[in-house]
């Protein structure tokens, strides 16, 4: 029995308190869309202003080696509910509107595991595992959301931001005028006040700021009538959308509040991808979404959890969005499935102690495409081992060899230069490929 209940029928019935057993956390996890590495204020950013997701950065924790698995949407997403990487799972790229290809329901997959474990569990908004819309293989509903909300009914395309929305066309607008962005945290409010007397996991997942761009009318004239707007690659239309998703964490972290759930609810931000080069920055990171440059893989993380994250706290250790699964499960106290591979490792010790010496790890990334992508990526692996980075193309094949704490911005291909790393790491890529990819 969960110990919100445990203790509250204690005190109707007058029985001696149980035992004290240890508290689930609430977890929301809300993932941007396509949102660069450079985009928050917290991260240096002076035009776009994200003053709530600024908060949650003084009031707990960022991560500031954060990868994604992939360096486009759907194979990010399957491996933040699965614990593995994309390559293992099947799915290496964005998944089509008639695609074959989706998150298979046998899979042991996040909420599925946390709603056997008690948790009520909710998504609202992109999902982008479906695969075929008509035939809906990859429902959210076969892997354990007890209720879904807000989700692509049909291929999502360039985005509707605005109702009537074309990817689901059978959802009603609340009010006149209706943006996406904001209804999204409509649902949310109301799926934390309706689920406050028990454990709950909520998946926001925004389809913004994903291109085409488009903000509410008043924030983008507000942007357009800044001095710098469009310098530097300041984007009015994306600090709009962006001021919008920042004003919806900002009446996640109020409903916590006036709930008393914030020393209860573990609150995660960050992106499923770097951003689009041409509409947005990623900052000195070379590259952006569609390449395995850093541009393309690293994102913002910011967690806050008060009383078990420390405030004002970052932490350079390495972590990517296979290590989710596996924390969220410990977090939960949930055991691992028998018989599923994790490749992630959880990072709950980190979460509370961030100062904590790591084990040495290595990322890997399996990205093969049959031809470039529409943004410039190329087909490629990649290895991050230490400080060293290793990316192996495919379509023209080479290599190239980046000191990452010498070189944060991937500037000086080191291959030539350092063959005995370059050779030590093609073999480590190789292998765990031979292990890895899905047949």
């Amino acid at each position: 029995m969960n110990i919100r209940r445990r203790t509250l029928l204690g005190a109707v019935f007058g029985a001696a308190p149980l035992p004290a057993a240890p508290k689930t956390p609430n977890i929301i996890f809300v993932l941007a869309d396509d949102l660069g590495w450079a985009e928050l204020g917290c991260h240096g950013n002076r035009f776009n202003e994200t003053p709530n997701l600024d908060r949650m950065a003084r009031e707990g924790l960022r991560f500031t080696h954060c990868y994604s698995a992939a360096p486009v949407c759907s194979p990010m997403r399957a491996s933040f509910m699965t614990g593995q990487y994309p390559a293992r799972v099947g799915i290496t790229d964005f998944l089509r509107g008639d695609d074959a290809n989706h998150l298979s329901p046998k899979l042991p997959t996040l909420p599925k595991m946390l709603a056997q474990a008690g948790y009520a569990t909710c998504l609202i908004g992109k999902w982008h595992l479906m695969g075929d819309y008509k035939m809906r293989p990859g429902d959210p509903f076969k892997h354990g959301f007890q209720k879904v909300v807000c989700s692509e009914t049909k291929y999502i395309g360039p985005g509707d931001y605005f109702y009537p929305y074309g990817h689901m066309p059978e959802v009603a607008a609340r009010r006149h005028g209706e943006y996406l962005t904001d209804r999204l945290y409509d649902e949310a409010v109301d799926f934390i006040r309706e689920s406050a007397a028990k454990p709950f996991f909520l998946y926001l997942a925004h389809y913004a700021p994903h291109t085409r761009l488009a903000g509410k009318p008043e924030l983008v004239k507000k942007y357009q009538a800044r001095p710098d707007a469009g310098r530097n690659r300041n984007n009015p239309q994306l600090a709009a959308m962006l001021e919008s998703i920042d004003e919806g964490m900002g009446r996640i972290l109020a409903t916590l509040e006036e709930l008393r759930l914030s020393r209860d609810t573990l609150l995660i931000f960050t992106s499923d991808n770097g951003g689009e080069h041409n509409v947005t920055t990623n900052g000195t990171l070379r590259g952006a979404k569609s390449q395995l440059y850093e541009g393309g893989i690293r994102e913002p993380f910011l967690a806050r959890w008060p009383g078990h994250v420390p405030a004002a706290a970052t932490c350079d250790a390495p972590i990517c969005s296979v290590d989710y699964y596996p924390t969220f499960l410990e977090l939960a106290g949930v055991r691992r499935p028998a018989g599923h591979v994790v490749d992630g490792m959880s990072v709950a010790g980190l979460l509370r102690k961030p100062a904590q010496k790591q084990k040495p790890r290595i990322l890997f990334w399996h990205y093969p495409l049959d031809k470039p992508h529409f943004l410039g990526g190329r087909s490629a692996s990649a290895v991050r081992d230490g400080d060293w980075k290793l990316i192996e193309f495919f379509d023209t094949p080479g290599v190239e060899l980046y000191n990452l704490a010498a070189d944060p911005g991937e500037s000086r291909d080191l291959a030539a230069a350092e063959l005995g790393k370059v050779k030590e790491l093609r073999k480590k890529l190789g292998d765990w490929r031979a292990a890895t990819v899905k047949r």
